[in-house]
């Protein structure tokens, strides 16, 4: 538990430089225009539709969506109510984290000219398809983990939430929605959200054996 707590505090800290960084435009903010050249000048036609599918199931209807049913299986099979709180809870943290990290910095997107795709008018920092992507995913493969499947699955269920939660992100850059820094940010966060669910799960556990 001592070391969930001390890992969401650095978590914290991250946050918090790389908030700065965003705001004065400094630090590894500084970087970002040139990264988002960079991903531009590599764009094709395949890519570009690749990213676009892929940043279609991190926005909020489609995961809003996904939660809701993923929380229903959950019920249905397991026949507790503990995976489904866990992912709801976890889910709903994500969101909530988002919409108020995003007022507080209040950090512009680039430029939409850049944008394939819906034009998105909101604040930029941090990536919420990043963020909330990347706590479902990593849930779900928790879950997996402390299941009854085999050790390969779980493995295979593990590197399928990185791989995701990475490609979310690069995405979100990739199309011109997002600074590297915001979807970084996205990162720190959703792991920090997750680090405190699974110290407050652990706290719960160690108070009830």
């Amino acid at each position: 538990m001592l070391l969930g707590l001390v890992v969401t505090v650095l978590g914290t800290i991250a946050f918090a430089v790389q908030a700065d960084a965003a705001i004065e435009g400094d630090g590894l903010a500084a970087f970002d225009p040139g990264l988002t050249e960079n991903f531009i000048e590599h764009r094709t036609a395949i890519l570009s539709q690749v990213a676009q599918t892929i940043t279609f199931f991190g926005s909020v209807p489609v995961l809003t969506a996904l939660t809701v049913l993923v929380c229903a299986l959950l019920r249905i099979l397991t026949r507790r109510w503990r995976p489904t709180v866990i992912l709801a809870v976890g889910m709903a943290g994500a969101a909530s984290l988002t919409y108020g990290l995003k007022v507080l910095i209040g950090r512009h997107r680039p430029d939409s000219s850049l944008v394939i795709g819906t034009i998105d008018t909101g604040f930029s920092f941090p990536s919420g398809h990043t963020l909330s992507s990347t706590v479902f995913f990593v849930l779900l493969a928790a879950l997996l983990w402390y299941s009854n499947f085999s050790r390969k699955v779980k493995i295979a269920g593990a590197i399928v939430a990185v791989v995701l939660s990475i490609a979310m992100g690069l995405s979100r850059v990739y199309l011109g929605y997002h600074w590297a820094t915001d979807v970084l940010a996205g990162w720190t966060v959703a792991l920090t959200w997750l680090c405190l669910i699974g110290t407050a799960i652990h706290a719960i556990d160690t108070r009830q054996s």
